[in-house]
């Protein structure tokens, strides 16, 4: 997906101010922290994100009277609660400060859907089906994919965290010799909770939710919440005989969304996919559905030496494959040459924007992904 979140991320504002020399929390080669569930907000932490907040939206009036209600929550309860306009623009900020993403020139776009109020496992699945529904589109929307976050409840000290297993809401089944091999381990979890598979090359994984260290329950998908893509080539017309085909949507489920000091364990975050990351990962990944060679004795090429470039040819192909098959469906779907621009764009914009205070604190930290 154009929006990849990866580990604990922070914001690009120590590269935008020249200053970094060690990488922060979140880049690549940067260690990641731990996080504790029951530990409670930092105060200076809370206050840096508020006062960026009523920084950056000034309707939302004197930010003093806020923060005064903030440090008593804390100092009463261990943490605070978000209002809606903190959590819809909290969220919106942790997307734009995603360092790993290539794909936050969107996050202004980025719809907000607040789930925070007491629910069991059935409401959550239902409300997981729900973001896939409203991502997809309907009717005639059906495609126009839209970001979309879900924020479910945050992190209470002395309180279980509600988690789904599941890294995406969409994945497919493992077996021993059929489907994505990568999530063999999920599908034999998902067996001994008492799902059963079809055993097909795409089968739709359950979504798994727990709480604390309650028994996990497994919920089916509705395959109509579910746009699936056949793939087909512009040229080859034998490719439509390899049966390939992926879902629409990629809705990253095991993330930590962090706001102010406040962790929500359950923010799943969907958006669009990259071409590539269907083509050139996973479909063609040996760890995943290998489909290169495959590929390649189709189009008849010199397999004999890796000098030939047979695995290149292959693999244009292929994604040559998933970004017609997806145009061709009007599944929105971006290419990794428009994407890098606009990520382009998007730095020298925010290098522009001078949203953190001279001594690089503020608007531009407290905000971030896990």
């Amino acid at each position: 997906m154009s929006h990849r979140l990866c580990d604990i991320v922070r914001t690009e504002w120590t590269i935008i101010a020249g200053m970094t020399a060690t990488p922060p929390i979140g880049y690549r080669d940067a260690a990641l922290t731990e996080w504790e569930p029951g530990q409670p907000v930092d105060v200076d932490e809370a206050e840096e994100f508020i006062r960026a907040c009523y920084r950056e939206l000034p309707r939302l009036g004197a930010v003093e009277p806020r923060l005064a209600a903030v440090r008593e929550q804390i100092n009463t309860a261990g943490t605070y609660s978000h209002t809606r306009q903190e959590l819809i623009h909290g969220a919106r900020m942790a997307w734009r400060n995603a360092s790993r993403c290539i794909g936050r020139v969107y996050w202004r776009s980025l719809v907000v859907l607040d789930r925070r109020g007491p629910g069991t496992h059935q409401h959550i699945f239902e409300d997981l089906v729900s973001h896939l529904r409203m991502a997809t589109g309907e009717g005639e929307q059906r495609g126009r994919l839209r970001p979309i976050i879900s924020i479910f409840s945050q992190a209470m000290p002395g309180r279980p965290v509600t988690r789904v297993w599941n890294d995406q809401l969409i994945r497919y089944a493992g077996y021993d010799n059929v489907g994505d091999p990568n999530y063999r381990h999920l599908t034999r979890v998902a067996t001994s909770l008492g799902w059963q598979g079809k055993g097909s090359t795409f089968d739709l994984l359950p979504l798994i939710i727990q709480t604390g260290d309650a028994e996990p329950r497994y919920f089916d998908l509705p395959e109509t919440a579910v746009l699936e893509v056949p793939l087909t080539h512009p040229e080859f017309a034998w490719f439509a005989e390899l049966g390939l085909r992926w879902h629409a949507v990629p809705a990253i489920s095991n993330m930590r969304l962090s706001i102010g000091g406040v962790d929500y364990p359950l923010a799943p975050f969907s958006g669009w996919y990259m071409g590539t990351e269907i083509g050139a990962r996973n479909l063609a990944d040996p760890g995943r559905y290998d489909q290169i060679p495959v590929v390649a004795r189709r189009m008849g090429l010199d397999m004999s030496s890796e000098a030939t470039l047979w695995r290149d040819r292959a693999v244009l192909e292929l994604n040559r494959a998933v970004l017609y098959s997806f145009g061709k469906a009007g599944v929105r779907m971006s290419d990794h040459h428009t994407e890098s621009r606009l990520f382009v764009t998007h730095i020298g914009r925010r290098r522009r924007v001078v949203r953190c205070p001279r001594i690089g604190r503020g608007s531009c930290r407290r905000s971030r992904v896990a």
